[in-house]
């Protein structure tokens, strides 16, 4: 294995235009090898900032699997990190990840999450979210997940799911190899919370993992949260 390993990271975007100018700023900052932002066809004006910014980007068919998968086909590097555009990470969280695949047998990981909201709920939630992640080695896209290139090529990328892509993936991945549990705690946005209600929320993401788990297809798993917004 090489000395240093490079590093990738992708961000999906769909209709995140006010959050563009943050967002670039900051991940420009974070020290990434590359930088791919793909655009799911937003109509919100984002297009024209992304064509702006200077930064590398490509259109992809809307959907976050596909949109990870088109951004990855193009990088080069050793480690591939998929971001959520209202996650927040810096420098520090690719070094804690170019330390932890120094281990050859890990394969991917994710980090803690911490939610941005000041609610006492959030922290409830939030720690119910990374112990039952490092109990079950199972992430979501808020945690940052990341994989070796080369794991996520055999893989053949996220399974092409309207929902619940990054369960699935971390599913597979898992069967891999070792999955790194990282303690660093990453920032996501408590805004789908704040917007649709604490409770209501989380009573709604129980239900879409329990009726995944029991098998119900995602596609109508996507149409039922669909509604429920």
């Amino acid at each position: 294995m090489k000395d240093e390993l490079s590093f990738a990271v992708v961000v999906p975007l769909f209709n995140e235009r006010r959050q563009l100018p943050e967002l670039f700023s900051r991940l420009s900052q974070v020290g990434a090898d590359e930088l791919i932002f793909v655009d799911g066809g937003s109509t919100d004006g984002s297009r024209m900032l992304l064509a702006e910014s200077g930064l590398r980007w490509i259109s992809a068919e809307a959907g976050r699997a596909r949109q990870m998968n088109a951004g990855s086909a193009l990088c080069e590097s050793d480690i591939i990190m998929f971001i959520h555009a209202d996650t927040t990470i810096d420098s520090s969280h690719l070094l804690a990840v170019k330390k932890a695949m120094i281990d050859s047998e890990c394969v991917g990981g994710r980090f803690d999450v911490s939610l941005s909201g000041k609610h006492p709920a959030f922290r409830v939630i939030e720690r119910m979210i990374n112990v039952r992640s490092r109990l079950s080695r199972i992430s979501t896209g808020d945690q940052c997940q990341f994989v070796r290139r080369s794991v996520f090529e055999k893989l053949r990328g996220f399974p092409d799911l309207p929902l619940m892509e990054d369960v699935a993936f971390s599913k597979l991945l898992k069967r891999e190899g070792e999955t790194a549990c990282l303690n660093e705690k990453v920032i996501t946005s408590s805004r789908r919370w704040e917007q649709y209600g604490i409770m209501r929320t989380v009573l709604l993401m129980w239900k879409m993992r329990l009726l995944y788990w029991m098998g119900m297809p995602a596609d109508r798993l996507a149409l039922m949260y669909r509604s429920s917004r």
